[in-house]
């Protein structure tokens, strides 16, 4: 996909649940152990939850700890972006979908090999496809 998304506010609000406007426009985040795919364990591709963009795949997923679904790459590293964050009187790197700008979660360095990365992703900004039979 990669093709840039371009909508208003309206229409963000009008496709989108509360919570997931308030975590994917307003940089919000869930309370940890709450979302649905933090220790989901099915196989196929989680997708923005905003435009429906491949970002990761159950294979690169594994339990942080942290209450967060975690993946150690992106499905596509061109289907994500980041920035620096230093709201909350922190320093962070921010991911967002590429196309849309949904705000997906935090990158941080301390995920396992072979990228050493951990997306910390909320769930309310993925939507999940299976894999097929």
């Amino acid at each position: 996909m990669n093709k840039k998304i371009d909508k208003s506010d309206a229409e963000w609000r009008a496709e989108l649940t509360p919570e997931q406007y308030r975590v994917c426009r307003e940089k919000g985040t869930e309370p940890a152990f709450t979302g649905r795919y933090h220790a989901f364990k099915e196989k196929g591709v989680y997708r923005c939850g905003c435009c429906g963009e491949s970002l990761f795949a159950s294979d690169a997923k594994f339990d942080s700890g942290t209450g967060w679904p975690s993946f150690w790459q992106a499905a596509d590293p061109e289907a994500v972006a980041t920035e620096e964050d230093v709201s909350h009187g922190m320093r962070r790197t921010e991911v967002h979908c590429r196309s849309c700008g949904a705000h997906l979660g935090h990158l941080f360095p301390d995920g396992p090999r072979p990228t050493g990365l951990r997306y910390c992703i909320n769930s309310v900004s993925l939507a999940f496809e299976p894999e097929g039979p």
